[in-house]
């Protein structure tokens, strides 16, 4: 009686090990299974999937939002009276988070390309529903805090569109390899048909996603409206100090066509130039004034406006976080600046032959020049010497008066009226939003000469949706940016959109039927074995998926032989050969 030695397989399979241990804590060979998953961690995966696409949807909004960063800093200063740098704590977090449930992701995929079971550990179960639950509460707050600028998320989608479209053809049909390979290692069953169904009208939905994409840079060449003007908006605020006179002595180093300011009215009836309802970020009203900070601006002299410093509090907070590029000089001088006056900023338009758009703020109703605020403007407008043509006025309250008495000012709406009503009221311009100024409004203004400017625009890509749009001018705190886009980012004609569509289809419909005739074909061939040529082709190296699908029809055809209850199968690997054998009583 002979006993053969049982023959083990020891695997070195350090990148598997990596995945599994990784994803679920399972270093070790026999903690891995490639038994199916559980529906409780099908539960986790698919939690894990719902953060993971809800990330990449938030991370996706804050890239796009970057046009508006200080706009949302300054609606948190508005909350809190205090500034600081919202998007930093946002950023961070964000990045972390997509990343993290970005390598989790990758590690399931990978255990359902290899077969094996998932089982996510603990700990990432609690990060993966820490992340969830925080970018549920971070979306739920900016639709509460900031709800306007989801608008910017269709408007990307323009600008982003066809290049999205593509990725995601190209990423789904690299799932195709997954599918493929999960329906054609089991038997037919409804959720495997019903995988497929999935995949099959995601895979088409994706194929004719084109029709619904309307992006205005999709267009001939010939048709390319005129570059837009670029109006400096309070100045150049990157470079320095928003609404001083070196703000916009910046803007006019950067060819901007007009200046545009913010313009409250003293307490003795002098305009200068604020945004803000107080004084607190933007001067030092808190050393010279300490009880008064809280104070409406118009409640103060311009006297006391005057002795207060406006640039102190650009060096100190950096909005924009272009500190950096200043040289030493240029910051001491950023440090002196001053509250601008209207009049200082009409003659400094004056000499540079600009044009200036006016955005009034009426002073509070116990002010003594609360009636009285649009005829200091005007006579300060007046006095200037200044062409009234060259002026936008933006303000609705008494425009017929206005109109009246100084019948040469270019009067300009800040909301979307009829044409008929533009006319009537002598409106030869709009200033709108970027999320109201729709291609077709622009078109149809442009075609009744209506002048159109957008605000606040401070990315190349969005100034490049407006130009393909159409828009005449645009406002931008970014004027040493824009400047340096002499044509749209991208523009295509639609003969070369539609290619470009019909040939990814194409390629991607090819590759997917390529995936599953390769894996039917593979499977195929694991199935023409039989145990005896299991046992010849034993010292040929094969990938560990094979070999274990061989071992399991191995035994299954010893057990049917009525030979697995008297002997036991082992597998293992030395140096790099997979050898089979099994042990038990020869007789």
């Amino acid at each position: 009686m002979v006993k053969h030695q049982p023959l083990q397989v020891y695997e070195r399979q350090l990148c598997l090990s990596c995945i599994t241990g990784i994803y679920g804590c399972r270093w070790k060979r026999y903690q891995r299974s490639q038994d199916d998953t559980s529906k409780w961690e099908c539960t986790w995966f698919f939690i894990l999937c719902c953060s993971f696409f809800l990330l990449l949807f938030w991370t996706y909004f804050w890239w796009e939002a970057h046009n508006d960063y200080n706009e949302f800093n300054w609606l948190l200063y508005n909350r809190s009276g205090e500034w600081s740098d919202g998007t930093v704590p946002i950023l961070t977090t964000t990045v972390v988070g997509f990343t993290y449930t970005t390598v989790l992701m990758g590690l399931a995929l990978c255990h359902i390309a290899l077969g094996q079971q998932l089982n996510l550990f603990w700990i990432h179960k609690v990060c993966v529903l820490a992340v969830l639950l925080t970018t549920i509460t971070g979306v739920v707050s900016i639709d509460d805090l900031w709800r306007t600028e989801w608008d910017i998320v269709i408007i990307s989608l323009q600008f982003t569109g066809p290049f999205l479209h593509i990725g995601a053809v190209v990423v789904v049909t690299a799932l195709g390899w997954l599918v493929a390979g999960f329906v054609v290692r089991g038997e037919r069953s409804r959720f495997q048909m019903a995988v497929v169904c999935v995949y099959v009208c995601v895979l088409l939905l994706l194929y004719l996603a084109p029709l619904a994409i309307s992006s205005p840079c999709v267009m001939d060449k010939s048709s390319l409206s005129p570059r837009p003007l670029v109006i400096a908006r309070r100045g150049a605020p990157m470079l320095a100090p928003e609404n001083t006179l070196m703000s916009f002595n910046k803007a006019l180093q950067h060819s901007v066509a007009a200046l545009e300011a913010d313009v409250a009215i003293s307490l003795d009836g002098v305009p200068f130039l604020m945004r803000d309802r107080t004084l607190r970020r933007t001067t030092d009203v808190q050393r010279l004034f300490p009880s008064r900070q809280s104070d409406d601006a118009s409640l103060f002299s311009w006297t006391e406006l005057r002795s207060l410093n406006a640039g102190l509090w650009f060096l100190k907070d950096d909005p924009y976080w272009t500190l950096w590029s200043l040289s030493p000089r240029e910051r001491r001088r950023a440090g002196n600046q001053t509250v601008c006056s209207l009049a200082d900023l009409l003659r400094l338009a004056l000499k540079a032959n600009r044009s200036v758009m006016l955005n009034l703020r009426r002073p509070p109703p116990t002010h003594p020049r609360h009636h009285l605020w649009v005829n200091d403007t005007l006579r300060t407008l007046q006095r200037s010497g200044i062409p009234l043509d060259k002026v936008f006025w933006t303000l609705e309250v008494d425009r017929e008066r206005v109109r009246r008495l100084a019948p040469r000012l270019r009067q300009t709406s800040p909301r979307k009226l009829p044409l008929k009503e533009l006319r009537q009221k002598g409106i030869t311009a709009l200033t709108l939003h970027y999320s109201l100024a729709l291609p077709y409004d622009i078109r149809q203004y442009s075609a009744g000469n209506v002048s159109v400017n957008v605000h606040t625009v401070n990315e190349p890509w969005l100034y490049s949706v407006l130009w393909c749009s159409g828009v005449s001018s645009v406002s931008s705190e970014a004027p040493n940016l824009l400047k340096d886009v002499p044509h749209p980012t991208w523009l295509l004609s639609p003969d070369a959109y539609y290619l470009i569509w019909i040939a990814s289809v194409l390629l991607s419909f090819a590759a997917v039927v390529a995936i599953f005739v390769h894996q039917k074909w593979k499977m195929s061939g694991m199935q023409s074995y039989n145990p005896e040529q299991i046992m010849l082709s034993a010292v040929v190296r094969r990938p560990s998926r094979d070999v274990n699908i061989m071992k399991e029809k191995l035994i299954f055809s010893e057990i049917n032989n009525g030979v697995g209850s008297t002997e036991e199968l082992s597998m293992y690997a030395e140096n790099g050969y997979v050898r089979y054998t099994h042990s038990g009583l020869l007789r």
